[in-house]
């Protein structure tokens, strides 16, 4: 420990503690809630951007316990007021660099370093998006990112889908279940998604393909009416009326700041182990993921929730039986 004692960062008094859980949304503050009844004293590094996507969400009606649905922000401060209740102490700033191996772990956030015997990462995955200044007004009133989230909403509406892999023909066809109309809007004649995917897509009724085409605004003051669309071979611009836009290019994990330390798979996401013994365990012991950060398929915040709480279960696990140490 001398070599951390004489670190010319700040070192809150050389203190190790038990827990340190990187990120939030539903899967860190769960292990966050998880970790505090178990007496680990954790400290929760949820970053500036807090709360993870529900943030992002307007009224969430697929989570259990709430018949008549709640805000996602409302969610979020009831799961956080949840972990403060049992002993969770939070700061809401970004974790600037890690050092993950060895028994102790090191967390900087800025100058200031953190010790802990384990770490629990919930950094969860960005969705891509178009990066319109309307796309960004409207989030949460029209403009979406998951149709299993809010298509609900949508009944007998007409909705256009963004995108042309697996993702966007999964949730075009799944929204066939609510709307009446589905665009899906791509930018080219070819398509990254699977045959088996693009022809189910192409055989829904209620599915219409425009292709070569782009969205270059979002229309609506407090909702969605509509978007303003380009054909890139002829430059051709419309408006095409609809009710809402999911926007399915992707999903970007949080990860760069593990890069190098923490086996990933190709696309970024952390990789978890299938022992059932450890199923959030990463490559280095003492080290546990949860959430759509190591997700790349549910993400939902109940799945998020559930793997929060298997985090914090494996890492109570390592703390007590020494074994992977």
């Amino acid at each position: 420990m001398s070599d951390i004692a004489n670190s010319s960062s700040t070192s809150n008094g050389n203190n190790v503690r038990k827990t340190v859980i990187v990120g939030s949304g539903p899967a860190g503050l769960t292990a966050a809630i998880y970790t505090a009844r178990g007496n680990l004293d954790p400290l929760v590094i949820e970053g500036y951007q807090a709360g993870g996507q529900l943030m992002l969400t307007s009224e969430v009606e697929n989570f259990p316990g709430f018949k008549d649905g709640i805000m996602g922000p409302e969610l979020m401060m009831e799961f956080r007021s949840q972990a403060e209740r049992f002993g969770a102490e939070f700061i809401t700033k970004d974790v600037t660099k890690v050092e993950l191996d060895g028994e102790v772990k090191k967390i900087w956030v800025g100058n200031d370093l953190y010790l802990a015997e384990s770490v629990i990462i919930s950094t969860g995955a960005s969705a891509n998006l178009l990066g319109l200044e309307n796309e960004s007004r409207l989030m949460g009133r029209g403009v979406s990112t998951c149709a299993t989230c809010d298509g609900f909403f949508f009944r007998e509406k007409t909705i256009c889908v963004i995108g042309g892999g697996d993702s966007a023909m999964e949730e075009a066809t799944f929204l066939t279940r609510f709307a009446s109309k589905v665009y899906i809007i791509h930018r080219r004649q070819g398509f990254r998604a699977s045959a088996i995917m693009l022809e189910k897509a192409k055989d829904n009724p209620k599915i219409e393909f425009i292709l070569d085409t782009v969205v270059t605004d979002v229309l609506g003051d407090d909702i969605v009416t509509g978007v303003k669309l380009k054909n890139v071979k002829t430059d051709e611009e419309y408006e095409l009326k609809v009710d809402g836009m999911f926007v399915a290019i992707g999903h970007t994990p949080n990860t760069k700041l593990f890069d190098g330390q923490i086996d990933m798979d190709d696309n970024g996401y952390i990789q978890t182990s299938p022992n059932k013994a450890k199923m959030s365990g990463t490559n280095i012991p003492g080290v546990f993921a949860c959430g759509d950060v190591q997700d790349s398929h549910y993400r939902q915040a109940i799945t998020a929730a559930g793997s929060g709480c298997t985090a914090a279960l494996d890492a109570e696990h390592y703390l007590e039986s020494g074994n992977d140490k």
